[in-house]
């Protein structure tokens, strides 16, 4: 949605069409939470408006201004890119929950530095990343098209430097190129789509074939070669197949594969329809002067809808969508908004700025628009991490933040002093080791990553292995080991059971957890631990807790090579993300019941078929005492979101943990 290059070829229906597209992306969001096809369209305009802006300048001087193309976009881009930044970093601290404030921090310097797309990119295929959209997650289009911006200007050249070295015409030569950069592009979409569909949506190598598309569009002839009727019913075809995108293909996850060829193919359409002159042709629509005004303020209309929508949604505590009214009320304040930043931009800023600027000048405008946004999130995160570094401290005494500790001792409980909970709300996921380190598995691949603490001269040796609710577990053991001079050796992977059975993972078989699960048992034939710990039941949101097929069979499997097995009852799951319930309504009011997803009892308790090697441990006593789940126990909070236990509570549970696995292995 970034101002349209300037063009002395002005077509109005373009303005029109970047109205329509804003519109879409912002009803669609606003009152309905799904894709709209808009963004396509608003990438493949970027490709229309500067492939035909850098080839007149080459048809025009012989040579292309890269780096004048570059400030200019610099010097349109920053004042309202700064505005809104500074703005979202204000609002954040004033609504959003301090579990979200580090991660709005970093896509807000992630966003004012044009990288965005990548940051997101790296979260959606992070495991244990926290869920739920920041108020600048919009700004991932902005970063592609910021990229475009600075490929498309060496695409020309090169194009241009072929055609003088070749003495064929430029644009047969940059159709050419183009036409490359499209196939390849859109393959590569297609193929990454399918296959990560989470990675793809951010991905520029997979949406580079959109300006690609409408840099072809660029290079077909002006004049008409339709007769305008035809070419009216083309309009009209691409306005609704544009308006019904988000309804009929609107799912975030088939973008941006085939299925962008949809919203693009529409904007195509509209662009040959071009001007018709009939009195019914959809170019009267878009060149009517209300949506072409639209169309001016399309750029700080898109910044500013997304954070309002965010910012109502969180005071009103809705999780998708907003009401009819409210929606409404989003929408109207991002015009204001949009309108009061065009006109600081247009009317003040930028006049103080040269219309003409050199490198430095540009640059400098970016800096004295951007800085204060970069600078106050810095300053913030300081402030953050000086508080965390404050609360590490006090932490770390036992009599302040005993954790489970209290469960088995009411006088400490009576004497506990009201102290803020630890980890901090403001960086609440406190990683176990193993899955920060590199010593996890991620749910891509087949590999067995193998780490080992402890001597290798051990009495006892013991494996964690199975997924991240046995690894959520390695704080605990890892403090049992090192009392008793065991050696803890650990093999997990993201979503992956420790079974014989076959797992699915969205609804498709998982091959690569079948694949490592091989690999462990062939891995724990070499090694031989004495004991493998993992888990013996499976919890989740709703269903019933049960002990998952093949678990049994591996057990077996294990027996027959001499391991015992320490199999633990899965952990229970919330109906909320723990340190945002907290930060909104208090630990008391953070509770949840075991019932939501334990079973009245373990479910290996008429488990048939169990061999002798097998010991079962259950802290769910602990954990949910009297069939209640709280998720702030002794000072510290138990869960890092709705299902996966805090580092920190881990280890207040090695106490009680030495316990049951000593009874379970007889060590």
């Amino acid at each position: 949605a970034a101002p349209a290059v300037p063009s002395p070829h002005h077509r109005p229906e373009i303005q029109g069409l970047r109205a329509v597209a804003v519109l879409l992306v912002a009803a669609y969001h606003i009152w309905f939470g799904r894709v709209s096809g808009g963004v396509d369209v608003f990438l493949l305009l970027t490709g229309f408006l500067i492939t035909g802006s850098l080839l007149r300048s080459v048809e025009r001087d012989g040579r292309l201004r890269p780096v004048a193309f570059v400030t200019r976009m610099i010097r349109r881009l920053s004042p309202a890119a700064g505005a809104v930044l500074a703005a979202v970093l204000a609002g954040s601290w004033l609504v959003l929950p301090r579990p979200e404030w580090r991660g709005t921090i970093a896509e807000i310097v992630a966003s004012a530095l044009y990288y965005q797309n990548w940051r997101l990119a790296a979260h959606s295929v992070d495991y244990l990343a926290r869920d739920g959209a920041s108020a600048v997650q919009h700004f991932w289009s902005l970063a592609v098209q910021g990229q475009f911006y600075l490929v498309w200007p060496l695409l020309v050249g090169a194009a241009a430097w072929a055609a003088r070295r070749s003495g064929v015409p430029l644009r047969p030569v940059l159709a050419g190129v183009l036409a490359a950069v499209f196939a390849g592009s859109l393959w590569y979409s297609v193929s990454l789509t399918a296959a990560e569909p989470e990675w793809a949506y951010f991905d520029s190598g997979a949406r580079v074939w959109e300006p690609a598309l409408g840099g072809l569009v660029a290079l077909l002839p002006r004049r008409p070669f339709l007769p305008a009727g035809v070419r009216a019913a083309m309009g009209w075809a691409g306005l609704a197949a544009l308006a019904g995108c988000g309804v009929l293909v609107g799912g975030s996850a088939a973008f941006p594969g085939y299925v962008a060829l949809w919203p693009t193919g529409a904007a195509v359409l509209v662009i040959l329809a071009g001007t018709t002159g009939l009195p019914w042709g959809p170019d009267r629509l878009l060149s009517w002067r209300p949506l072409g005004r639209v169309g001016d303020l399309a750029y700080p209309l898109y910044l500013w809808h997304w954070p309002l929508l965010i910012f109502h949604l969180e005071m009103t505590e809705r999780t998708a969508s907003a009401s009819p009214l409210g929606g409404l009320g989003v929408l109207g304040a991002a015009a204001v908004l949009a309108w009061a930043t065009a006109r600081l931009a247009e009317g003040g800023a930028l006049r103080l700025a040269p219309a003409r600027p050199t490198p430095a000048a540009a640059l400098a405008v970016g800096a004295v628009f951007l800085t204060p946004a970069l600078v106050a999130a810095g300053c913030w995160l300081s402030g953050l991490d000086h508080r965390q570094e404050a609360g590490d401290r006090v932490a770390s005494d036992a009599r302040l933040y005993p954790g489970a500790q209290v469960v088995t001792d009411p006088r400490l409980a009576d004497t506990l002093p009201d102290l803020p909970v630890y980890p901090a709300l403001s960086d609440p996921r406190d990683m176990w080791l193993t899955h920060v380190n590199g010593c996890n598995s991620e749910i891509e691949g087949s590999g067995v990553t193998v780490c080992a603490f402890g001597p290798a001269s051990a009495e006892h040796s013991i494996a964690l292995v199975g997924n991240s609710h046995v690894g959520q577990w390695f704080p605990a053991m890892q403090a049992i080991a090192e009392t008793n001079g065991w050696r803890l050796i650990v093999m997990t992977k993201n979503s992956c059971r420790f079974g014989a059975a076959v797992q699915y993972l969205a609804g498709a078989p998982y091959t690569g957890c079948e694949v490592w699960n091989d690999n462990v048992m062939a891995e724990l034939a070499e090694r031989r631990p004495d004991a493998v710990f993992t888990t013996s039941t499976t919890t989740g949101a709703g269903v019933p807790e049960e002990v998952p097929d093949g678990s049994v069979e591996r057990w077996r499997e294990l027996d027959g090579m001499g391991i015992d097995v320490v199999a633990i009852r899965d952990t229970p799951r919330l109906s909320f993300d723990a340190p945002e319930c907290v930060d909104r309504h208090g630990p008391d009011e953070c509770v949840e019941r075991a019932s939501y997803s334990m079973a009245p009892e373990s479910p290996v308790r008429s488990l048939e078929g169990v061999p002798g090697n097998v010991g079962f441990v259950d802290m769910t006593g602990y954990l949910c005492p009297g069939g209640r789940c709280p998720v702030v126990v002794g000072n510290v909070l138990v869960m890092s979101d709705d299902n996966h236990l805090t580092a920190t509570f881990s280890r207040t549970l090695a106490p009680l943990l030495n316990a049951q696995v000593r009874a379970a292995t007889g060590w």
